[in-house]
């Protein structure tokens, strides 16, 4: 606002009279740009879950005018609407399994009255079983914290997007690999894989706020670059991603890829070794290339990889991009030799525990669980409700083959996609009832939902403790 100025009603020394005029109308701005600048500090709105006053990512607010706001990994948003400041507002509240009760009239919101400077908390009810730790991949992960002043002062990686991961622990390290890449400087990034490496263990805490620092293997510019370029036109995937011996002991990180053409088919699949020395993987071996005589690919390495001994002491990787449907010795020559790997016949559907109905995974990982001592497995339902591909279920067995007991659903998200969940029982001590898995969250195959800015097409971390009592119906023998 600016402040109204009298002029003299008689003559006055003009030098003083012109003095006095500057010098009120300087008063007068001066004024207006400090009410500028106190309206334009933003309203710091912390979300944090009920009972455990964890902050919550993934959380978003929107006002009544559709303007958006999502909490960063430190569950924190930095408001700055002037429109809004000093007026009582209604915020819808969006949480993918976190939820305010609804009113009398059936809305999950809260009133709020934002303010400069002011700082509001929101408590929000955790209706998964599982928790929500953070996101993993992409940029700003703590983007709202940094515009309120606060830490971490994190390096930008350079990657706006990524879809689903690969890991295998190799030569002391966690190798992780992404598929198709999205980087700012233009629509179309990385779609040869981009890759990191961390320590084995890259977390120092299993509590939001998560920050997990990867390592890229990158351009001479500094770009995150491409670590698996096959021949031939198309994008490369990567897949059934792990580290094993040959018979001299010498490890050798390896995948299975496939060629992709419009629109999402496989035209070509095989088999691919880490080059240690170029820092990338060659192609090994072609499998299978589509044909007429051939139009399907035949069964081969695929999905998230474990290590199992079985009864008589042999050991094998199991392979299956839900439920194990392939094994072959775990070794390096074992691997590559197509006459010794063994389908598998998997379950195609669950239980539910808590109403005896079918679920039929779709993606998902299977790993040994030595608190449980047993096999545990998350994956995705298809068809599931209420997002078609974003419920993610837990179960059990005594062998990666099963049979499976009942499955108990641990995570629901809202019109959203949430596939290809990978666990990672190699962050956590074997003796731990914490089990960490993450999936690519992506608007993909919903519903025509709203994006969700930088949440978008990456990568998000779960926790699921093993003792809760919620999960007994998963656990019985």
């Amino acid at each position: 606002m600016v402040t109204p100025v009298s002029l003299p009603s008689k003559p006055v020394n003009t030098r003083v009279s012109r003095f006095g005029l500057c010098l009120a109308l300087a008063t007068a701005n001066w004024i207006a740009c400090a009410d500028f600048v106190a309206a334009a500090e933003p309203c710091r709105i912390e979300v944090i879950e009920k009972g455990s006053g964890w902050p919550v990512p993934l959380v978003e607010l929107r006002t009544l005018h559709q303007v958006r706001f999502v909490t960063d990994n430190a569950g924190r948003i930095a408001f700055d609407l002037p429109e809004l400041m000093g007026v009582e507002t209604w915020f819808d509240v969006i949480g993918h399994g976190y939820e305010v009760p609804k009113d009398g009239f059936g809305y999950r919101g809260v009133r709020l009255t934002p303010q400069p400077g002011k700082t509001l908390r929101v408590q929000v009810n955790r209706v998964n079983i599982a928790k929500r730790l953070g996101r993993l991949t992409g940029a700003g992960l703590f983007a709202e914290s940094r515009k309120l002043g606060l830490g971490p002062n994190l390096a930008e990686t350079g990657v706006l997007g990524c879809d689903s991961i690969q890991n295998a622990v190799h030569q002391g390290k966690m190798f992780w690999a992404w598929g198709d890449t999205t980087l700012p400087h233009y629509p179309l990034g990385i779609f040869h894989m981009s890759s990191a490496t961390t320590p084995i263990q890259p977390l120092s805490s299993f509590e939001p706020p998560v920050l997990l620092e990867f390592d890229y293997f990158r351009e001479t510019n500094g770009r995150p670059r491409s670590v698996a370029v096959m021949p031939g036109s198309g994008p490369t995937w990567l897949s059934g991603y792990l580290s094993l011996p040959d018979r001299e002991g010498r490890k050798h990180l390896v995948a299975s890829y496939v060629k992709i053409t419009p629109p999402l088919e496989a035209r070509e699949a095989g088999l691919c070794v880490w080059n240690e020395a170029h820092a990338r993987f060659d192609q090994f071996k072609v499998i299978w290339t589509k044909s007429d005589a051939v139009p399907k690919r035949p069964p081969m390495p695929d999905g998230h990889p474990s290590l199992w001994k079985d009864a008589a002491g042999k050991e094998w990787v199991v392979f299956g991009i839900n439920l194990p449907d392939l094994r072959c010795p775990a070794t390096f020559e074992a691997w590559q030799d197509p006459s010794t790997w063994e389908a598998l016949k998997s379950q195609t559907e669950l239980v539910s525990a808590s109403d005896g109905k079918p679920v039929k995974p779709h993606s998902g990982h299977v790993t040994w669980n030595a608190y449980r001592k047993r096999w545990v497995t998350v994956f995705m339902q298809q068809f599931g409700k209420p997002s078609t591909f974003g419920e993610l279920w837990y179960a059990e067995a005594d062998a990666p083959t099963g049979p499976w007991g009942k499955a108990v659903k641990v995570l629901t998200h809202e019109n959203y996609t949430f596939y290809n969940p990978r666990m990672h029982p190699e962050f956590t001590p074997a003796t731990s009832p914490i089990l960490l898995f993450e999936g690519t969250f992506t608007r993909e195959f919903a519903d025509r939902p709203q994006t969700t800015a930088r949440y978008d097409y990456n990568q998000v971390l779960y926790r699921l403790d093993l003792d809760d009592p919620a999960l007994k119906p998963a656990q019985a023998p």
